[in-house]
């Protein structure tokens, strides 16, 4: 019976929870330390923008005498308006002229008022809405090969020979195929008399450039689509809502999000929630699941747990291929448990609602990155997409991506199930992964009690809170805590960081300890900003010594990365610091160096973002009108750069990145100029510290006196709001993501470095002793010991193999110090030490910062002259290549 329960809890298994453990763990990625310079950094992204004028191009001289066009095809998503900005106004300022394809192909074939051109101006006030406002529409005659001519005809009328997608797969699969037609469209048109050879002659070759607008993430090659994250958040704003609710009349319900042919809507909103069961069509249960649903959701509430949270997939099916709906699942939960369950079905609220910060970025990003793809393509070049991998925006060929979205599909309808997961990419079997582990009803129970007192292995880790709060830090916990009793490890909780410790303030953590911390914002362990710095670095050691604590991790900002940073550099004074640490790092401000993002970034990016949309709608309500907006950040412009790009700020001051009044100045005439042309408000972005003199009162000043009779101005100074709220998504996914990775690199450096505890003479004692009296020895001198420590050393020396249980812990090298981040595509680990070289400690910041490359995007999409790096250098790559997290 206990067997068939702890089966239960991981609806989606396919192996016992003994054998899952370590079977699939891949090992732990370090990063070089040659690639945290900052001249490093930058030498792999090509100026592109430099590049055309050292070729006797400019600005305005690249696209000269070209037109394209952008329309959006398929379902809507949102970020597809900041997407069709960033191309009409990246496009305009390489040269071309720019349509809009209205209603998709349908507008395409029509023709007509259906294709127009767009100025600056035409995409102003756009960035925050959700939808399309070029329309989108199915269309039934482009299949057909007269639809395809008909839509030929009206590109070539207008000199249209360069295309951006913005769609789904089958979107872009009918836009390779009508390149791939075009030399004989053309041939057709001609010999119809309905195009001249002038006007053929100019649009002989098509050039196509496709982004994935989809809210479901079904499209291989890619980690996110333009879309994803923002149906992410009506998810679980929703589940939060009902989770209220459910709690106090302690109801179990069953969601249904969409997600026909692909559950990552449902794996991810699953993991950012906690919820209890999970129904996807790539990873259907096995056969009897009915029970074990059932079974697991009694014994939540016999543990104290007062609400249910069942998340299904619209296309969730069975291993026969049957679907499994909202109202079966409800009505089995009735039937066999008598409890009182709702149905609630999410439907297009999913695609409704203002973009997220993150789907703005992206369609900015990807955008961008389109208008330039398509100036460099050849009449040999394939058609590519503009995708997201990791961090990083690139080029995968688009045929390649569009197969293999299609095998998945064709693996769902051959029931080859574990292959369709592994198509979906490793971040989707990473999550599933995850999500089997972190869901269980309690440990195994040969690994971890459930209160997590006894533990298979005589080892502690330890986890605590350093600095100021962030969104994402109790995801992180939970999700460090589990993984690490899964893999029989106790865990202490310490409460309010390094003080807490020397207080004794701390705790064994249980499963249920911290079952709902996943949608906590703030810091359930309390956090402060001490540092071993501030204390005595002997008590601390004589702390450590005391509980035992042998694997540290410290979820924080740069407080954090001093304080691991301060105990590694003490261990040849301090025996007790010769454990493995490790930093996940979680700070609003996004300083933190070796990671591209901290925890907390994402949340309080939102908020900014939120704060500005509501001040501009407040800028446009009384005209004429310009606000300052003061973003905190310490020294570090991570969220005013890209809170501006996110809410279309028309400029960011940073300290990074230093100005004078010259600059101010310029930014003033800048805003005449735009009211004058009939756009009736400005927002300006500036950093807390980004200059001691100008102040954000100075620059409220300033424009004051500068735009009198022209523009009114405002300020408003955001503050701590952008640390408060529910976290978004992507911190309690990024959360849970590092915790796990966290735990995992702690029990693998305690496993590579546990040294035995007793000398080479007793060892070989005790060995012999073992060999001859066994482990049930009568003999009390030898009895106990035998059972402990000989037994281990003498199987040792006779089979050759590392038993490490028990021992003592002791590793000094630089890898056992690390910080836990995301680098470009890969989630990997930074040597402390390897970072050091690299940091400006006096302003708290990296010398090298990935989103400053974003800063000349931000100001070309205001309408500055500038300069974009172009983020892929031009090159391709596969789609493996391109979703490696």
């Amino acid at each position: 019976m206990e067997r068939e329960a702890l089966d239960s809890v991981s609806p989606l298994r396919g192996s016992s929870p003994e054998k899952a453990v370590h079977s699939t763990r891949s090992k732990p990625t370090f990063f070089d330390a040659a690639l945290h310079r900052p001249s490093q950094i930058f030498d792999t992204f090509v100026d592109t923008v430099s590049t055309f004028c050292s070729q006797g191009q400019g600005y305005g001289m690249v696209g000269s005498g070209k037109s394209l066009a952008v329309f959006t095809s398929g379902g809507d998503s949102q970020g597809m308006n900041a997407a069709v900005r960033a191309v009409v106004r990246m496009g305009i300022y390489v040269g071309f002229k720019v349509y809009a394809i209205h209603e998709g192909y349908q507008g395409m074939v029509d023709g007509g008022d259906h294709i127009k051109e767009l100025s600056w101006k035409d995409v102003s006030g756009i960035i925050q809405l959700g939808g399309t406002v070029i329309g989108s529409a199915r269309c039934k005659d482009f299949r057909q090969r007269e639809g395809r001519l008909m839509a030929a005809k009206n590109l070539v009328k207008k000199g249209i020979s360069n295309l951006v997608v913005i769609g789904g797969d089958g979107s872009l699969t009918g836009a390779n195929l009508f390149r791939k037609e075009w030399s004989d469209l053309l041939e057709e048109l001609l010999q119809r008399g309905e195009v001249d050879k002038q006007e053929a002659w100019a649009c002989k070759h098509l050039a196509i450039v496709g982004m994935v607008g989809s809210i479901d993430n079904d499209f291989c090659g890619t980690d996110m689509t333009i879309g994803t994250d923002t149906a992410l958040h009506r998810i679980i704003e929703a589940v939060d809502a009902i989770s209220t609710t459910a709690q106090s009349h302690q109801r179990s319900f069953v969601l249904e999000v969409m997600g026909r042919h692909c559950g990552y809507l449902a794996l991810v909103a699953s993991l950012a929630c906690g919820a209890d069961w999970l129904f996807i069509p790539e990873a259907p249960p096995k056969d009897g699941w009915e029970d074990k649903l059932c079974k697991k959701l009694s014994q939540t509430r016999e543990m104290g747990k007062r609400l249910n949270i069942i998340i299904v997939a619209e296309g969730a099916i069975d291993r026969h291929g049957k679907a499994i709906t909202v109202n079966q699942i409800k009505e089995l939960i009735i039937d066999r448990l008598d409890f009182d369950t709702r149905v609630t079905v999410l439907g297009h609220v999913q695609r409704g609602g203002n973009p997220s910060a993150f789907d703005r970025i992206l369609g900015c990003r990807m955008g961008a990155e389109a208008v330039l793809a398509l100036t460099e393509t050849t009449e040999d070049s394939p058609a590519c997409v503009v995708s997201l991998a990791g961090n990083s925006a690139v080029r995968v060929p688009l045929m390649e991506c569009v197969e293999k979205t299609q095998a998945v599909g064709r693996a769902l309808q051959d029931k080859s199930f574990e292959k369709a997961v592994e198509l979906r990419g490793r971040s989707f079997t990473n999550n599933l992964r995850t999500y089997r582990t972190l869901s269980r009803l309690k440990p195994p129970d040969n690994h971890c009690s459930a209160d997590g007192k006894s533990c298979s292995k005589n080892f502690n880790l330890a986890i605590l809170n350093v600095g100021a709060p962030a969104a994402g830090m109790n995801a992180a916990v939970r999700s460090f805590v589990r993984s690490s009793l899964v893999d029989g490890y106790r865990v202490y909780g310490i409460y309010d960081g390094f003080e807490g410790l020397l207080e004794d303030r701390l705790n064994h953590f249980g499963w249920m300890s911290v079952s709902d911390w996943v949608r906590e914002g703030g810091s359930k362990l309390g956090t402060n900003r001490t540092t071993p710095k501030d204390l005595s670095l002997e008590e601390i050691a004589k702390k450590f010594k005391q509980h035992e604590i042998h694997g540290l991790a410290v979820v924080g900002g740069f407080e954090a990365f001093m304080s691991v940073k301060l105990l590694m550099e003490s261990r040849n004074k301090f025996p007790e610091f010769c454990i493995p640490m490790v930093i996940i790092p979680a700070t609003v401000s996004n300083n933190v160096p070796g990671t591209d993002f901290s925890l907390g970034c994402d949340t309080a990016l939102n908020a900014i973002t939120e704060t500005c949309d509501k001040i501009k709608q407040s800028a446009s309500g009384s005209k004429r009108r310009v606000f300052v907006v003061e973003t905190m950040g310490g020294y570090c412009g991570y969220l005013a750069t890209m809170g501006g790009l996110a809410c279309g700020a028309d400029a960011a001051y940073i300290f990074e990145e230093p100005f004078g009044i010259d600059v101010l100045e310029g930014d003033v005439r800048h805003l005449c100029g735009k009211i004058k042309d009939d756009i009736q408000r400005g927002i300006i972005l500036r950093n807390e510290n980004a200059n001691p003199n100008f102040t954000t009162d100075f620059i409220y000043q300033l424009f004051s006196e500068e735009g009198r009779g022209l523009f009114t101005v405002r300020k408003n100074v955001l503050g701590h709001m952008q640390q408060g709220g529910s976290p978004s998504v992507f911190d309690r996914n990024l959360g849970t993501k590092l915790g796990n990775k966290a735990a995992h690199f702690l029990v693998d450096m305690i496993e590579e470095n546990t040294k035995l505890s007793v000398s080479w003479r007793s060892f070989v004692s005790l060995a012999v002793s073992f060999i001859f009296f066994g482990i049930n020895s009568t003999l009390p001198e030898v009895s106990s010991y035998v059972s402990t420590v000989s037994m281990v050393g003498a199987m040792t020396l006779i089979f050759g193999k590392k038993y490490t249980y028990p021992g003592k812990v002791h590793v000094e090298t630089p890898e056992s110090a690390c910080l836990l981040g995301l680098n470009k595509r890969v989630v990997g680990f930074s040597p402390i030490a390897s970072l050091i070289p690299n940091i400006d400690f006096k302003h708290r910041i990296p010398k090298g910062q990935w989103w400053m490359k974003m800063r000349p995007l931000l100001r070309i999409l205001a309408k500055h002259t500038s300069t974009y790096i172009g983020e892929s250098g031009g090159e391709m790559v596969t789609s493996d290549e391109a979703t490696d997290i």
